[in-house]
């Protein structure tokens, strides 16, 4: 065989090496992308791998899991563990009135877990709503929490951060004269009022809160001593107050 005739027979036995090298990395790659597309058709079928399992966890003091399990079936049946959207699940679930935060995850195979955070209510709002500890307003009803006790503010929108920020600063002052605020009144005109447990009703204005409520403190032993019950004391005046005494004890 010549020199010639032996160097197209390896060049066409290399060719053809290569040819079936290269189909057989083809077929492989072919067979893993049918694979893959195989699994995932499988988990994304709605129907495998169905969530059917949910576990609520939390100090949950005014919610009940049956509400919470309300809340979430409200937007429709669970779905499956890979089409399920956890942020779908945390935006319902923070929409219940009591609900501060949510947090939610899946847990393979068939479980939601959730993790709530209660609002802690500070005070009633406009005898309507309520209000959480950092003066935000949130939308469970107030009778949710009749029996308990708890300041009443009334304000405008948009003030319940300050009214609660105002009666932390008034209440320690009146309970060291043994008294204690039932209601505070904030008006469109920026003047406060205060509604005491024993039923006087304090007007103070615009300003100089604190030294006002200082005032009535000093005087309030004296107004014991006249054996008629007190209405309003009006605390407006620079050098003085105004008494109304109630009517059927006059």
């Amino acid at each position: 065989m010549t020199e010639t005739a032996l160097k197209q027979r390896n060049l066409i036995g290399g060719t053809f090496s290569q040819w079936r090298g290269f189909s057989f990395l083809v077929l492989v790659i072919t067979a893993m992308a049918w694979m893959f597309v195989a699994v995932v058709h499988w988990m994304t079928d709605a129907n495998r791998l169905p969530l059917s399992q949910l576990i609520i966890q939390g100090e949950l003091h005014h919610l009940t899991t049956d509400q919470v399990r309300q809340g979430i079936l409200e937007m429709g049946s669970l779905g499956s563990f890979m089409l399920q959207d956890v942020d779908e699940l945390q935006h319902a679930l923070e929409s219940l009135p009591w609900v501060a935060q949510a947090s939610v995850r899946k847990q393979w195979p068939d479980t939601v877990k959730v993790y709530l955070v209660e609002h802690q209510p500070a005070a009633i709002w406009n005898d309507k709503y309520l209000v959480n500890l950092q003066g935000q307003v949130f939308h469970a009803p107030a009778s949710d929490v009749s029996g308990e006790p708890m300041v009443t503010l009334e304000g405008p929108d948009g003030s319940s951060e300050e009214m609660l920020r105002t009666w932390r600063e008034m209440q320690p002052e009146l309970q060291r004269g043994g008294l204690e605020i039932v209601r505070l009144s904030l008006n469109e005109r920026r003047s406060w009022r205060i509604w005491l447990s024993n039923g006087i009703r304090l007007e103070l204005g615009r300003e100089a809160r604190i030294e006002r409520i200082k005032r009535f403190i000093w005087l309030y032993p004296e107004l014991e001593q006249q054996g008629k019950a007190v209405d309003y004391v009006d605390l407006r005046y620079d050098t003085g107050v105004a008494v109304g005494w109630q009517q059927n004890n006059e």
